[in-house]
C-alpha cells in the first residue's frame, strides 16, 4: 500500500480503489479529503466504478443528522489474483478475490525433484484445478504475483542464480514467461522478503505502520525494508545480501562466494546443520541423529527434533544461533531505525525461547535504547505472508 501523498499521483480510479481497500468501507465524505478531487468529480467517478462493478454501494452508514450516506466497498468479484511463493524449503500457492480474501491456499515441500519445470507444471495444474473448483474463468484472473528467493531481475521476470535449492536447474529461470505460457495469465516477480513485508503490512493496515524491517532467518537470511509506507528497492535485487554482513572477523562461511564471519554462517538453518555435522565428526555423541546416521547426513530437522525432545546439545546450538541473530538485528536496527521489526523463517519458528533470545539480544545492543525501541513481532500472516504479498503486487495495479 502507498501512503496518502503517493496516492495523489495515481490515476483517479486506482487512487479511490486503494483508499476504499484500506478503509474497508468508506462514504464519499470520508473519501473526499484524501481523493484530491472535487465533490462532483468524485461522485461521477464513484458512479462509474459501481457501474463497472469495481465497487459495491449496497449499504447505508449511520446518519450524522441528515440522509444516511452510501458506503462503498470493493466488489469481491471484480477480479481474482494468484500469489505464488518460491522458496528453498517450502513453497505455496494462494488464490484471492478483489478484497484479498483467501479462497484457496496450498503449501508443499521443495525436494530434489522440484526443478523449475516441475514447479511450473505443479503450479499450473493447481491453478487450473482451483479455477475449476470455484467456477472462475482464467480471463477473470488479473495476474499471478510471484515472491521468490533472489537474486532476481524483477523487470525481466528472471530468477538469476538462487543458492541452496534441493533440485538442480535454478539458474537464469524466466519464471514469469514460463508461467504465462502454461496458464495464459500475466505474471510479475518480486523478491520474497519484499512480498512478505507487503503482506504483513496489509494485515496491519489498520495501524498504518510506515517504517518496517522484515528479517527472514531460514536457509539463509533475507531482509526487506519499508520507509514511509513504501518498499525500499536498491539498484540491484540481490536478496540475501544482508546475510553477508560480517559479525565475527575470521569466522566461518557457508559457501565459496560468501564472506568469512558472515551473519548467515551463525544464524541460519545451514549454520545449525553444519555445526551439528562438524561436532558429530569431532566425536560428540549427544548430537541428535549422530547414533543413527553418518555425520554428513545429520540434518537441521534432526537437530530441531532434538530441541523439541529436550536435548541439551540442541538447546545450546539453537540459543547460540539466536544470540547471533540478535546481534545482526541490532546492527540493522541501528542503521535503519524501523518502528516495527517483523521476524520470520524456520529459525524463528523453531521455539519461543529462540525468538525471545534474539529479541532480548537485539534490544541490549540498540544504541538509543530505551528511548528508541522498535516493536518486535512474528507478524500476523507469518507463513502465508509471502503468498499474500505476492498477490498484492498484482492487486495494487488494479483497477
Amino acid at each position: 500500500m502507498k501512503n496518502s501523498s503517493d496516492r495523489r499521483t495515481d490515476p483517479p480510479k486506482k487512487r479511490i480503489h486503494a483508499l476504499v481497500s484500506s478503509m474497508g468501507t468508506a462514504s464519499k465524505a470520508e473519501l473526499l479529503p484524501a481523493s484530491g478531487m472535487t465533490g462532483s468529480s468524485l461522485t461521477r467517478l464513484l458512479d462509474e466504478m459501481v457501474a463497472e462493478k469495481l465497487l459495491s454501494a449496497s449499504r447505508l452508514g449511520p446518519s450524522s443528522g441528515g440522509r444516511k450516506p452510501i458506503l462503498y466497498e470493493i466488489n469481491p468479484e471484480s477480479g481474482y489474483f494468484f500469489g505464488l511463493e518460491i522458496s528453498r524449503r517450502t513453497s505455496s500457492l494462494g488464490f484471492f478475490d478483489a478484497r484479498m480474501n483467501a479462497k484457496a491456499l496450498l503449501h508443499w515441500r521443495m525436494d530434489e525433484a522440484m526443478t523449475p519445470e516441475q514447479l511450473v507444471d505443479f503450479a499450473a495444474r493447481n491453478i487450473r484445478s482451483i479455477l475449476s473448483d470455484h467456477r472462475i474463468e482464467p480471463s477473470q484472473v488479473r495476474g499471478i504475483g510471484i515472491g521468490a528467493v533472489g537474486p532476481l531481475d524483477r523487470k525481466q521476470g528472471l530468477l538469476i542464480a538462487p543458492l541452496h535449492f534441493p533440485a538442480p536447474g535454478w539458474k537464469d529461470v524466466p519464471i514469469c514467461r514460463l508461467l504465462e505460457e502454461r496458464t495464459g495469465i500475466p505474471a510479475r516477480l518480486e523478491n520474497g522478503a519484499n512480498a512478505a513485508l507487503l503482506g504483513e503490512r496489509w494485515a496491519m493496515r489498520g495501524d498504518n505502520p510506515q517504517h518496517l524491517l522484515h528479517v527472514h532467518a531460514g536457509i539463509g537470511i533475507r531482509t526487506a525494508m519499508m520507509s514511509g509506507g513504501s518498499l525500499v528497492h536498491g539498484s540491484v535485487d540481490m536478496e540475501g545480501a544482508a546475510g553477508q554482513m560480517i559479525i565475527h572477523m575470521d569466522g566461518p562461511r557457508l559457501h565459496s562466494d560468501g564472506n568469512y564471519g558472515a551473519w548467515e554462517a551463525f544464524a541460519s538453518v545451514q549454520a545449525i546443520e553444519r555445526k551439528a555435522q562438524a561436532d558429530a565428526k569431532a566425536g560428540r555423541r549427544d548430537v541428535p541423529g549422530a547414533a543413527a546416521v553418518p555425520p554428513e547426513r545429520i540434518t537441521y530437522d534432526m537437530v530441531l527434533q532434538g530441541l523439541h525432545d529436550g536435548s541439551p546439545y540442541a538447546r545450546e546450538i539453537f540459543l547460540q544461533a539466536a544470540v547471533h541473530l540478535g546481534i545482526g538485528l541490532a546492527n540493522l536496527i541501528n542503521v535503519l531505525h524501523p518502528e516495527t521489526v517483523l521476524l520470520g523463517g524456520a529459525l524463528i519458528r523453531s521455539s519461543d525461547h529462540v525468538y525471545r533470545t534474539a529479541i532480548e539480544t537485539a534490544r541490549r545492543n540498540i544504541y538509543y535504547s530505551p528511548h528508541y525501541s522498535p516493536v518486535f513481532s512474528k507478524g500476523v500472516l507469518q507463513e502465508d505472508a509471502v503468498v499474500v504479498g505476492a498477490a498484492l503486487t498484482v492487486w495494487q495495479e488494479e483497477p
